[in-house]
Order: C-alpha cells, then structure tokens, then sequence
C-alpha cells in the first residue's frame, strides 16, 4: 500500500470516528 492511500485511510478513519463520537453524545445527552 501507498503511503498516500495509507495517510488517506487514516483520515477517513478519524473523521468517521469523530463523527460517531458527536452522534453518540448528542443521542446520550438526549
């Protein structure tokens, strides 16, 4: 795997999980 593919997964990983982490809050604190 290309370091730019590798860097670009990493990314998408992080941003799925901040967006799950928000989602998750949002629904607890309701």
């Amino acid at each position: 795997m290309s370091d730019f593919k590798w860097r670009h997964f990493q990314g998408e990983i992080i941003f799925w999980a901040v967006r799950w982490y928000c989602r998750y809050r949002v629904s607890y604190r309701d």
